[in-house]
């Protein structure tokens, strides 16, 4: 799956690589257009067709989502090496509103006690593209198992 998707629901693919992404990169412009991105560690889909993401600690974002609300947030399953990139418009969900609980059901549940969700950052899907690290192209015929084993070795980490 290489370049847009016609069909903006998310798969099981888009589903695995959003689980097995430690963090998630959140882009968003400021009043001024300055690009900012930010590190978001707790996120999931929800429904078919978006993306949430915790707004933890950077009132930057929240801020320049009420400005501008086109985003885009990539995330990476860094062992399989290979995720997506989505852009979209992106709607900040307030701890008094209605849809918090709901929308941000499973963000929450991530969160627990040790992480305060202060919004729920909520993006409607408007293309989604397949990021996939230089090996797969440089090296087409390795397996998933070849690609995990050499980023294991790479982090100096071991598969649990």
């Amino acid at each position: 799956m290489n370049g847009a998707r016609q069909n903006l629901q998310i798969n099981d693919a888009m589903r695995t690589d959003i689980a097995n992404s430690v963090l998630c990169w959140l882009a968003t412009v400021d009043a001024d257009g300055t690009p900012n991105v930010t590190p978001k560690e707790i996120s999931s889909s929800y429904g078919d067709d978006r993306i949430v993401v915790a707004d933890i600690a950077f009132s930057n974002t929240v801020r320049n989502i009420r400005a501008h609300p086109a985003v885009c947030v990539s995330f990476i399953d860094v062992f399989r090496q290979r995720g997506f990139k989505v852009t979209g418009q992106a709607v900040i969900i307030g701890p008094d509103d209605i849809d918090f609980s709901t929308v941000g059901a499973r963000l929450l549940q991530m969160g627990g006690d040790d992480f305060p969700i202060r919004h729920i950052i909520s993006i409607q899907m408007e293309k989604v593209s397949r990021i996939l690290a230089p090996s797969y192209r440089l090296f087409p015929d390795r397996t998933e198992g070849e690609r995990m084993a050499s980023a294991y070795q790479a982090y100096g980490v071991e598969p649990i």
